[in-house]
């Protein structure tokens, strides 16, 4: 057991945003739980590059497999200090279309979007609780605007936007919590879901209205991510914007 090395979970970390940031606090020293549902060769490949980090199948949605994660990371390293809620479910259904969800849907998202990440982190609490350590939940800025992929999915950030600020007051003093919410993040997620015409189409509708003039890779949410966990000791409670501007906007030309 490296007892003297920090320990983290990430959820959803075998591919994208979680994959990233896998990476990320490998690359300062932590020991990582690479979480994955269905992308078990991703996860293992990530987990064979990482070096002291395991790959385990487990569906977030299911409380025994969120407390066997937690178990597995303290088995390992013997401590906890630092959860990441990646893991991330949709239905890509039209806005315009009512009847295109129903409410099977919208429980199998909140399972994986809302409740996991509760699941997750209730696991994790007393380990973090003894090591001080830091939460990140990847939400998305359709939480605050209400537009996405489904009703479900923007329905289910927001709750996991007030979820964040609950266990935050709640945890605190000895645990931060924050949330992360990305906009565009260029990926096999969003392309599948898509497809690579509409891939193509909503990236440039994206990089046209951005007030950066451009999405974000995997990488850049990552380290977000990582700064709250490792770098910044007072912030708690907070819903940190990384979409590249795109709520901002652009301004219209002004012109005489």
């Amino acid at each position: 057991m490296a007892a003297e090395r920090k320990a983290a979970i990430v959820t959803g970390g075998g591919t994208g945003v979680g994959a990233a940031t896998a990476r990320w606090l490998a690359a300062r020293g932590y020991g990582v739980v690479v979480n994955y549902s269905r992308s078990r060769e991703p996860a293992e490949t990530v987990a064979a590059e990482l070096g002291d980090a395991i790959a385990l199948q487990g569906d977030v949605a299911k409380d025994e497999d969120c407390r066997r994660l937690a178990a597995a990371a303290v088995e390992r390293w013997g401590r906890i200090d630092a959860v990441v809620n990646s893991a991330g479910a949709t239905q890509f259904v039209s806005m315009a279309d009512l009847d295109g969800l129903d409410a099977e849907d919208f429980q199998r998202v909140f399972a994986v979007n809302a409740i996991g990440p509760y699941q997750m982190i209730r696991a994790a609490a007393p380990h973090l609780r003894r090591s001080r350590g830091a939460v990140v939940n990847v939400s998305s800025i359709g939480s605050q605007t209400g537009n996405g992929s489904s009703y479900a999915y923007a329905a289910s950030k927001a709750a996991l936007n007030t979820l964040t600020l609950a266990l935050a007051r709640n945890l605190a003093p000895e645990v931060r919590v924050n949330a992360v919410l990305p906009g565009f993040v260029e990926g096999r997620w969003l392309r599948e879901g898509l497809g690579d015409a509409g891939y193509e189409k909503v990236k440039a509708q994206w990089q046209a209205n951005a007030a950066l003039g451009r999405v974000s890779m995997p990488e850049e949410i990552a380290g977000v991510i990582g700064w709250l966990i490792a770098e910044a000791p007072v912030v708690t409670g907070q819903l940190i914007t990384a979409d590249a501007g795109m709520v901002l906007g652009r301004p219209p030309a002004v012109t005489r």
